[in-house]
């Protein structure tokens, strides 16, 4: 997820519409609130908690220009997909 200065979150959630709802809301976490990260840019779907919290670790260990990178591979132009996405 985002905000308009493009800053980024990274985070794990079995529910994303709620998650995503929360975020916007400003009740997803401190940071998610202190920088109003409301835009969801990119997402990826793990059939198993372990596999999906494995993945956020790694993408958290990137530097950002990969991570922008992942992103624009999907969403070029960092569109708010859950705008579009019906979960």
């Amino acid at each position: 997820m985002t905000n308009r200065s493009d800053t980024l979150y990274i985070g794990v959630t079995n529910g994303l519409e709620r998650r995503v709802v929360e975020h916007s809301r400003g009740s997803g976490s401190g940071f998610t609130s202190r920088y109003r990260i409301e835009h969801l840019v990119y997402v990826e779907e793990f059939a198993s908690p372990r596999d999906a919290i494995s993945r956020e670790k790694q993408l958290k260990g990137w530097r950002r220009e990969k991570k922008a990178t992942l992103i624009e591979k999907s969403t070029p132009d960092w569109n708010d997909l859950a705008a579009t996405r019906s979960t």
